[in-house]
């Protein structure tokens, strides 16, 4: 019996090449196929949408939601993976409300990742397209719904979920690993060098603590306090359920599935998917034999805001910058070369009448802060500036905040941090007791560079700390002239300690609490002026546009787009797309057919 088995060997390779084969055929005559069918439709944007009426907006909510969209083609999947932004989002929500044909919104949470300020300013844009007399309907499906995806959808005049879904209600901690043991096990240190008074800068106690210091913890637990206050009393008012049941709920824990949450009113029912499209149906008063009219809402919003942003560049506008990343000197985040080049761009622009810095960033490098502040300063000397902070605007994010002219801030931002530190690792004990390896060196002079093989000696370490005050020094000048407030003031809320919006308001760290919108609509009330331009401008791509309608077509969406795909083709990409799946061994029926 044994000698008649196959090997593994015989069983994987076999199968490994013939499915390596086929995907390597099938991307050769994908991309034969693909660049014909690209090459008939010549130079072309996003093709405009044929929407007809009783449409009913299908809003899928996963991947990262962030300020910046981002799309990138990934050539061993053959698909686009597309990041939608927030203001893409908040853009298509706002048309939706004006549109005659659309009808409401299907919001579907599939565990996007996104920060509580984002959410808020999600439910603050689907509580306006509500009162605008449409409805939202949202569903709540997969293994496990988080609080954050709750409390999206709370908003939602009707909320529905899958009974077998877990969701923990058990409100929100915070957590923070600690490196010391392991640093010292292997023998390498690290000197910390902070602004003086600086003992809320908590983010480099896991290099010399075993656990936070009482200062960190006070601000820990402060900051997430507030954030669940905000949390549940929002939740409260959209929900018939009152706060102290919210608590309740939690210190039981009491709600660990759907079916409970159905239970206590959190949501409305438990549903499976198709019930809830025919409850859709009914609410567009179509048959129930009549296909739903679902249309992308990825598709809507960026087609929606392209146009708008074709229209308003060629009118006097407010200029959005999105500032959404670290600061840094160079690359793609809050760097100096980008954001330099924006800030130039738009005040030396004659059409632009006044700026909107949107600022999503827990900060960075100094100098980087300090010259992206500079091109702010100028930028705010000939036009009105206002910032609009996302998730977070802290530390260096806050400090390029400090010249404009009015700040806005989400209860829920995470910002202030004013402070300063330094970090100098010493790595040689590691090198020569764990590793056995030695160094040695000569100098021209007493002091040389920064070393990772040697400690700082007291005086470098005494110079270091005076580069460090100088530069915290020079961050409560920053704030002291951007806010207008006495050197005490500023002392009492810095020292590295973090904030949320609503608290740095009560201390006159920002001026109004309210999102893009907000922030938008009151400058543009300041200044006269309706239009908007998102920077950095976008260059549309005629292949990202052609793979996302594929995207569309597979999905079962209708894309309502007057470009054409060949039933043909689809079903080529599709078989592809279940080739790339094909992992491990299969037991399939080794051919496919189709009856004409």
């Amino acid at each position: 019996m044994s000698e008649n088995r196959l090997s593994f060997g015989k069983l994987f390779w076999p199968s490994f090449l013939a499915v390596f084969v086929a995907g390597l055929v099938g991307m050769v005559f994908f991309f034969l196929i693909l660049g014909g069918i690209i090459g008939s439709f010549g130079d072309f944007g996003p093709a405009p949408l044929a929407l007809q009426d009783k449409t009913v907006l299908h809003l899928k909510l996963a991947g990262t939601i962030q300020d910046v969209s981002e799309e990138a083609f990934d050539p061993t999947a053959l698909r686009l993976n597309r990041t939608l932004g927030l203001p893409e989002i908040l853009v298509g929500l706002k048309e939706a409300a004006q549109d005659s044909k659309i009808k409401g919104v299907f919001l579907e949470m599939k565990s996007p990742s996104m920060g509580m300020a984002t959410a808020e300013e999600l439910r603050e844009a689907i509580q306006a397209f509500q009162k605008s007399g449409k409805f939202v309907v949202a569903y709540l499906a997969g293994e496990e719904i988080s609080q954050t995806d709750y409390y999206v959808s709370s908003v939602c005049k009707e909320i529905y979920g899958m009974q077998g879904s877990t969701f923990l209600w058990s409100g929100l901690h915070a957590e923070s690993y600690f490196f010391k043991n392991l640093l010292d096990d292997l023998q390498i240190g690290v000197m910390v060098v902070r602004g003086k008074e600086n003992d809320f800068k908590s983010a480099v106690e896991p290099f010399y603590r075993t656990e936070m210091s009482d200062s960190s913890r006070m601000q820990m637990q402060t900051l997430i306090g507030g954030l669940w206050l905000q949390t549940r009393n929002e939740i409260s008012q959209s929900r018939p359920i009152d706060t102290l049941a919210l608590d309740s709920l939690v210190n039981a824990f009491a709600v660990r599935n759907l079916t409970h949450a159905a239970a206590q009113k959190m949501i409305d029912k438990t549903l499976y998917r198709h019930e809830v499209l025919t409850l859709l149906k009914k609410k567009v008063g179509i048959d129930e034999n009549t296909p739903l009219r679902l249309q992308g809402f990825t598709k809507y919003a960026r087609d929606t805001y392209h146009d708008n942003q074709l229209l308003a560049r060629q009118e006097r506008h407010i200029a959005v910058l999105l500032a959404e990343g670290d600061v840094a000197t160079q690359g793609e985040g809050v760097s100096t070369e980008r954001m330099a080049k924006m800030l130039r761009q738009v005040r030396d622009d004659d059409d632009v009448k006044g700026v909107v810095l949107r600022i999503n960033s827990p900060g960075g490098s100094a100098l980087a802060s300090e010259e992206i502040w500079k091109e702010v300063s100028l930028t705010a000397a000939k036009k009105p500036l206002y910032v609009s902070m996302g998730d977070y605007a802290a530390s260096g994010g806050y400090y390029i905040a400090m010249p404009a002219v009015k700040i806005f801030a989400s209860p829920m931002t995470i910002t202030g941090s004013i402070g300063v530190f330094g970090v100098v690792p010493y790595a040689g004990d590691f090198l020569q007791n764990k590793i056995g390896v030695t160094t040695d060196e000569v100098r021209t002079h007493r002091f040389g560079p920064l070393s990772l093989t040697h400690k700082l000696s007291p005086e470098e370490y005494a110079f270091m700390q005076t580069e460090v005050d100088a530069i915290y020094t020079q961050f409560l000048d920053r704030v002291k002239e951007g806010r207008k407030l006495s050197k005490k003031a500023v002392q009492r809320v810095a020292r590295g300690r973090v904030w949320t919006g609503s608290a740095a308001k009560s201390v006159g760290l920002v001026d109004v609490l309210g999102g893009l919108n907000s922030c938008i609509k009151s400058l543009g009330k300041e200044i006269g002026v309706k239009e908007v331009v998102y920077y950095p401008k976008k260059e549309e791509s005629t292949f990202n546009t052609f793979l996302a309608l594929l995207d569309e077509e597979l999905e079962g969406e209708k894309s309502s787009s007057k470009i054409e795909i060949s039933a043909e083709f689809l079903a080529y990409y599709q078989k592809f797309s279940q080739i790339k799946k094909m992992k491990g061994l299969q037991m399939r029926l080794p051919f496919s057919y189709r009856f004409y």
